[in-house]
């Protein structure tokens, strides 16, 4: 499943992250790859400094605020964010992610990744994020404070840039619910149950899509 959620950071929230990200510095991106993906990846990363924290817990928190994300990841663990930059002719070749993040004693499964887009779309040409599906390739560059989440099994790139400057944050959450399919059905039962709840008040049916709902997570989560 791959979800775009619009309005995920408020414009204070992603004033105030564009303004850390002035104040840090960048690093070569190649740094946070797997040894596969430094090859194909151009672009620069946040350093992580106390700027850097400040500016991914002010994403995190909008994400984890966010009724949309939580219903569609169902996180367990969600890592901390990177900020990436990606100025004329930088890109990312194709990858998938690692499956396993982090270090020993702290590691998790990558179930979910997603990139929150912190520039306005219009600002720079180029820098699609492009999905490799079995229908083909899907191309998204979202308004900034949107995010895109997908499987993290997914192979995908960013297209280079050719004007402009595009900023994104990026990171990766371990859900409760491992397969994807699951955490689609869950959500549609999810969004179901709420429409049906706007419009009738707690009814008969949204008991029961509840129900269903609540035993599905009893079947399928991992605590």
């Amino acid at each position: 499943m791959i979800l775009c959620i619009a309005n995920v950071l408020s414009p204070e929230q992603l004033g105030e992250v564009r303004r850390l990200l002035g104040e840090g510095t960048h690093v070569d991106g190649k740094q946070t790859a797997g040894w596969h993906a430094r090859l194909v990846k151009h672009n620069t990363q946040l350093a992580a400094t106390d700027t850097a924290t400040k500016a991914s817990d002010i994403v995190r928190k909008a994400l984890m605020g966010n009724e949309v994300f939580r219903a569609a990841v169902q996180p367990r663990q969600l890592r901390a964010m990177l900020f990436s930059r990606y100025e004329p002719g930088m890109e990312y070749g194709a990858h998938v992610d690692d499956a396993l993040m982090g270090r020993d004693g702290e590691r998790m499964r990558s179930d979910v990744s997603m990139t929150v887009f912190l520039a306005d779309a219009d600002s720079y040409e180029g820098g699609e994020l492009v999905m490799e599906t079995t229908g083909g390739e899907q191309s998204y560059k979202l308004d900034a404070g949107a995010a895109i989440i997908y499987p993290s099994n997914t192979l995908h790139r960013v297209a280079p840039v050719t004007g402009g400057v595009r900023e994104v944050a990026v990171s990766w959450a371990q859900s409760l619910i491992r397969a994807p399919e699951q955490r689609e059905i869950l959500l549609d039962l999810d969004t179901a149950r709420r429409s049906l709840f706007q419009r009738e008040g707690k009814s008969r049916e949204f008991d029961l899509l509840s129900k269903s709902h609540a035993n599905l997570l009893r079947m399928w989560a991992e605590t």
